[in-house]
């Protein structure tokens, strides 16, 4: 059985309208028309609700509806990829800003005459090349992630 008739079966077997299930669960009536018409599915929170309010599992709800398990599949990765996209543009953005900063730095001192050093013992290629290592992996990274989460 689909999701759509599960949810039909479950509302009507407790006597409910659509206008009292939507109630319960906080969305509109057309909302509960869409989903028992197969014309759109619920969020993963709604799912939660309607398990709970049903008294069935989640699996219940979904195990026989391969497509809405692809949608919570989809959107399940698209929650993931905002927190991933800050990490990897945070690294990407560290990079780039201790290159500027090692650049102006180097042109203080080569123009101005200034003398400041930069991290006195630790060798010149790990200063040197650490920013552009960090842009490197953080464009990598986010470039990953738009392959793997967005369709």
């Amino acid at each position: 059985m689909i999701f759509s008739e599960r949810l039909k079966q479950e509302r009507e077997k407790r006597g409910w309208s659509q206008t009292d299930l939507a109630e319960r669960i906080h969305v509109s009536r057309q909302s509960v028309s869409k989903w028992e018409t197969g014309k759109n599915y619920p969020s993963i929170e709604v799912l939660i609700n309607l398990s709970d309010i049903f008294g069935i599992t989640i699996d219940e709800l979904l195990r026989s509806d391969e497509e809405l398990k692809e949608k919570l599949i989809r959107d399940s990765k698209q929650l993931m990829y905002p927190k991933w996209k800050v990490f990897f543009d945070s690294v990407f953005l560290l990079g780039a800003f201790l290159l500027v900063t090692k650049l102006i730095i180097q042109g203080l001192n080569h123009f101005i005459g200034l003398d400041i050093k930069v991290l006195e013992g630790v060798p010149k290629a790990v200063t040197n090349f650490l920013p552009l290592a960090l842009m490197v992996v953080g464009g990598i990274g986010s470039d990953q992630l738009k392959n793997k989460f967005i369709y």
